[in-house]
């Protein structure tokens, strides 16, 4: 249904330097890239190698706002530690945490997931759900 997903950031290097960590753990890279030092406009895709974006990154440095409560992305993860490598290298890189790694069983017998909130204060959330 989606193509793609864009967050404005405030400030790109910071979120390029949260997002590349974040995303290694499950599989996800930079897929393109514009960044010029002092650029207006300069942004970053993010995807499976070979891909497309899923999700850009572009610099909004008048700050955006986040979308508001219930609102957040979940990006899926290809095994269990996976989610604790995301939710460590979001800690690790100006993210707060919004949900430990762990099984979610009001979501299902096999959700397991974390929650971050990155540095601009965008939720998102890794999840492997399958019984593996």
């Amino acid at each position: 249904m989606l193509h793609h997903v864009s967050f404005g950031v405030s400030n790109i290097e910071r979120s390029v330097a949260f997002y590349d960590a974040v995303f290694a753990p499950l599989g996800y890279q930079r897929v393109w890239e514009d960044l010029r030092p002092d650029g207006p406009d300069q942004a970053v895709g993010y995807g499976v190698a070979g891909g497309g974006d899923k999700l850009a990154i572009k610099l909004r440095p008048q700050g955006q706002r986040p979308p508001g409560p219930g609102f957040h992305l979940a990006f899926a993860a290809p095994d269990r530690h996976s989610i604790a490598l995301f939710h460590a290298a979001a800690l690790a890189h100006g993210g707060r945490d919004n949900g430990a790694p762990g099984p979610r069983p009001d979501y299902g017998p096999h959700y397991h997931a974390a929650f971050v909130i990155d540095p601009d204060g965008h939720h998102i959330e890794a999840v492997f759900n399958s019984p593996g």
